[in-house]
């Protein structure tokens, strides 16, 4: 069993940054690819960046491309997402997830999840 915390949402305005951790209960993390999705009201929840178990790879989607970036500590269990030059469209509820699987960016192959941390960019 995993258990993972997300924090460091808030509210900031266009171009600004904003630094997402998640942490994760358990011995285990290193032996989990991490995951950042997020969901607006009425979406489906989208894949936004992804880390291997070592963090030597990492995966992003191409509307964050150049201005987010995924990281991870497994000494302290803990990913995080750096997001610099927001926009308003990255307004959304942040979700961090982990697998065991092997496909990074498919929401079904993840086996725990977050409770979530809420981004507001103001225009």
């Amino acid at each position: 069993q995993v258990q993972l915390v997300e924090s460091g949402g808030g509210l900031v305005q266009a171009g600004g940054s904003l630094r997402l951790s998640c942490a994760a209960s358990g011995r285990t993390f290193s032996s989990y690819i991490m995951g950042w999705f997020r969901q607006t009201p009425g979406k489906e929840r989208e894949f936004v960046a992804a880390i291997s178990r070592s963090g030597d790879d990492t995966y992003s989607a191409d509307s964050v491309k150049g201005r987010f970036t995924i990281s991870r500590d497994n000494a302290k269990n803990t990913v995080y997402l750096q997001m610099n030059s927001l926009k308003p469209e990255d307004t959304a509820v942040y979700y961090c997830g982990a697998s065991s699987g092997s496909y990074y960016y498919i929401l079904w192959e993840y086996d725990y999840w977050g409770q979530g941390t809420q981004v507001t960019v103001s225009s």
